[in-house]
């Protein structure tokens, strides 16, 4: 459904590409997760796929068309979840619904069906300046299904949605893509990437560093034990006598990077005995999704490179 082969996208004045020769496919029914810090990215990707930008080099198909020549034929047959911009502030959710159907003619799907699809029966003349965050969002999705799209894109579906919203909207991607609808999600919030996500890609200064089922990225790597106790533990002490890393990742809180099998945990409780050392809990757990992106990248969030690239970006999108 989707194919991207060596993609560069380059914006002026910059020191480095946005996106630096990227590739990977995503089948037919299936869900893939964007993750990077900040600037990573991940938006100007999928604005490629989009047709709003279009590759300095490499190649880019979605549904075996070129995103920015074939984007008239290829229109009818995606979804992009807006955020902010492109919708009347004034209309209610069922005048825009009824509106952005009218774009799909017959392929659309009903718009009173999406309407309670999306959970809006309760707001649906209420103007959209006057629907709470997880609202519009809803209301972002339902525009972006409206058409019964093939492939449909969701930049950040969630954000700004309290926990009961986002787990409705996660219901209704899981929904579209037992459906057979493709789905290309950016997201911060890396529980939704474990929940919904078929293939997971990490991309960290424009490129890929890390791809797979959350599965195997978080079997890919180390398990650990994890206990609290005081702070200040000489760690380097206790790391030599149990012949693994041994880390205070925050006030209180330890890692030791081995397998928790019993003769570690017990080399772990012994060597705490010896000193007497009141241990806080103790447990042992193969690492999150979270501690990989985490890892790999060096940290959750970034600024963006260059304020530069986000106003050759606006540039560009206002085209």
């Amino acid at each position: 459904m989707i194919e991207v082969n060596d993609l560069v996208v380059r914006y002026p004045g910059t020191a480095r590409p946005a996106v630096d020769g990227i590739s990977f496919s995503v089948p037919s029914g299936s869900v893939v997760a964007l993750l990077g810090p900040n600037g990573a990215g991940k938006t100007t990707t999928v604005e490629t796929l989009e047709g709003y930008i279009r590759p300095d080099s490499g190649s880019v198909q979605v549904l075996g068309q070129d995103p920015v020549d074939d984007a008239r034929s290829l229109a009818p047959r995606i979804g992009v979840m807006l955020q902010k911009n492109g919708v009347y502030l004034s209309m209610g959710p069922t005048q825009i619904l009824r509106l952005f159907a009218a774009y799909y003619g017959s392929r659309s799907e009903n718009p009173e069906k999406m309407l309670d699809l999306v959970g809006l029966r309760d707001v649906a003349r209420t103007p959209w300046r006057r629907l709470s965050g997880g609202e519009q969002q809803r209301l972002s999705l339902g525009l972006a299904l409206i058409g019964r799209p093939d492939v449909a894109f969701l930049d950040e579906p969630t954000a700004g949605m309290d926990p009961a919203a986002r787990q409705t909207l996660w219901s209704m991607i899981e929904k579209l893509r037992s459906d057979g609808a493709t789905i290309v999600l950016t997201t911060h919030y890396l529980e939704e990437a474990e929940r919904l996500a078929d293939q997971v890609l990490i991309i960290d200064k424009g490129s890929i560093i890390a791809s797979g089922t959350p599965e195997e990225l978080r079997h890919g790597t180390h398990a650990d034990i994890r206990f609290s106790a005081p702070s200040g533990l000489d760690v380097s002490s206790l790391g030599a006598t149990i012949g693994a890393a041994a880390t205070e990742v925050s006030t209180g809180e330890y890692v030791v990077v081995a397998e928790p099998t019993p003769r570690a945990i017990a080399a772990v409780t012994s060597w705490l005995a010896d000193r007497d050392i009141v241990l806080g809990d103790l447990r042992g757990s193969r690492q999150r999704l979270e501690d990989v992106f985490l890892r790999l990248t060096g940290e959750a969030e970034r600024p963006l490179d260059d304020s530069q690239q986000v106003a050759t970006h606006r540039r560009r999108r206002s085209r």
